[in-house]
């Protein structure tokens, strides 16, 4: 069934975020400038058989910040090492030419925000659509997002994979031979020309770099998209072009073709059969909020508890981690990427099912402190609706990439009704393959009221889980989830916690 492009409450709120002293315009937002035949209709990734998602990541509140996710098909081998090599360029070419940050006062830590004189490290991200999936082929479009300092740009890769002659293939791929990409540049010319003097026409070359994220609408049109400042200056956002049938289906090649009635076929899939008036009336339904089904089973101010979280989630590994925490009588919250909720709805309910807490680790893993406050009302929405959609709660926990947070986005979370939860042992596990290494960080840190910070896409982390699991209960713990740490008022929309230790001037701290 497509899922609903609106849940009511949720959207309302923020609808109400953007409207109360907050500056709506905000052209860094991913999504199509209004120009309906550039629109395509991308693919719910959790109808597709077989899809998982790889993660690449750099260490939370480091000088350099990279979270990397793109997804991978079992029966597509040749596609997915197409999609490593590319985002792995990238990411080199990102490494080359940045340094990290210079601080001129104190650095973040856990208990710090953001700090006035550092300036933004550098970022990179990377987040992916389905453009069509059908028998006969597979879009991939990747967003590249990277900054080195205030200034964030983006730039948009869509790979192919021919499931007939078992190819994958650039953008350019679609195209019969060299002759058909200068007729393209051509016509591409033509139609930005006829936009009026924000764009650039001349500086369209039939170079393959240039026309490297080509797809598809939903009439089959061939939609060409352009990366920030490729044709124009950065304030006219995402800038794509769409040629008539007329003008493109003696361009395409026989992959071209595929790839073409793979993308309508995707979208009538997708609008076919439109949810039945009882799924629209569960949609508007007023959700309770989020909280472990164990919840009250713990006394925390009497007994010894920790929270082990785990963040970027859900992945491949989610479900292996699952199974670990049920043999050990575990339970633990989860920060999820909106992005990743979506392909994987089904963990996101085992989560609620055993009794842990699925909370809101934003859509895309960027740095919101470097964000507008639309961006960060966007990041934090569309995985309210995702995770909400998929559990039937509503989250009330959210926890900032990097640890990154300051005034603004705790207001903003607040506003959500989100509390903003960090953390005060970091284990490292995105730095170490050693199971062992992470298992002994993890105990040696851990204290009473602890909020531990791990990640469930790394298969050494969840290698190291059932010896945190074993010393800890060892040691005396018992595993809550982190509103449980807190008693019956749980944590407070609106506040920032690092820990519930009694003794920590972090804990429970409203923001300034």
């Amino acid at each position: 069934m497509p899922k609903a492009r609106v849940l009511g409450g949720i959207a309302l709120i923020a609808a109400s975020v953007a409207g109360c002293g907050i500056n709506s315009t905000s052209p860094g937002v991913e999504g199509p400038v209004p120009s309906e035949p550039t629109l395509i209709d991308y693919v719910d990734p959790s109808q597709v058989s077989g899809l998982s998602t790889q993660t690449i990541s750099e260490g939370d509140l480091d000088a350099r910040h990279v979270h990397v996710v793109y997804p991978s098909l079992a029966d597509a081998p040749l596609l997915n090492e197409k999609l490593r090599r590319t985002v792995n360029e990238e990411l080199d070419r990102f490494t080359e030419s940045t340094v990290p940050a210079r601080s001129t006062g104190n650095p973040r830590d856990p208990g710090s925000g953001s700090v006035a004189g550092v300036l933004p490290p550098p970022e990179f991200n990377v987040e992916w659509q389905l453009s069509a999936v059908s028998p006969e082929a597979v879009g991939v479009r990747l967003r590249f997002g990277a900054s080195t300092g205030s200034s964030w740009s983006e730039a948009r890769t869509t790979i192919w994979y021919d499931r007939t002659s078992k190819r994958a293939l650039d953008s350019t791929g679609l195209l019969k031979d060299k002759a058909a990409l200068n007729t393209l540049a051509a016509l591409v010319r033509v139609k930005l020309a006829q936009r009026g003097p924000e764009t650039n026409p001349s500086s369209v070359r039939p170079d393959p770099k240039m026309f490297d994220s080509l797809g598809f609408n939903p009439r089959g049109e061939l939609v060409v998209e352009f990366d920030d400042r490729q044709v124009g200056p950065q304030s006219l956002g995402r800038v794509a072009v769409a040629l008539s049938h007329a003008q493109a289906d003696t361009l395409l090649s026989a992959s071209g073709l595929r790839a073409q009635r793979a993308a309508t076929r995707s979208a009538a899939a997708a609008t076919s059969a439109p949810p039945p008036k009882a799924s629209i009336d569960a949609e508007n339904t007023a959700k309770p909020r989020a909280a472990s089904s164990l919840t009250g089973s713990v006394n925390c101010a009497k007994a010894k508890c920790v929270a082990l979280t785990y963040d970027d989630g859900p992945g491949p590994e989610t479900g292996r981690l699952l199974d670990i925490l049920a043999d050990h009588n575990a339970r633990a919250t989860f920060f999820c990427l909106g992005s990743n909720a979506s392909a994987h709805p089904e963990l996101l309910q085992r989560i609620r099912n055993e009794g842990h807490l699925a909370a809101n680790h934003t859509w895309s893993h960027r740095d919101l402190t470097a964000m507008s406050p639309i961006e960060i009302a966007d990041q934090l929405v569309r995985t309210q609706r995702e995770i909400t959609q998929a559990i039937g709660q509503v989250p009330t926990l959210m926890r900032p990439p990097y640890g990154a947070t300051d005034t603004q986005v705790t207001s903003i979370a607040g506003t959500l009704g989100l509390a903003v939860i960090r953390w005060n042992v970091d284990t490292q596990d995105e730095r170490d393959a050693d199971p062992r290494a992470i298992a002994d960080r993890t105990v040696s840190r851990a204290a009473p009221g602890a909020i531990i910070l791990l990640h469930d896409v790394h298969s050494a982390t969840v290698d190291a889980t059932p010896e945190i699991l074993r010393r800890l209960t060892a040691e005396g713990y018992t595993f809550v989830t982190v509103p449980e740490l807190y008693g019956a008022r749980g944590a407070l929309a609106g506040r920032t916690y690092d820990s519930a230790s009694t003794s920590s001037a972090l804990h429970g701290r409203a923001m300034p």
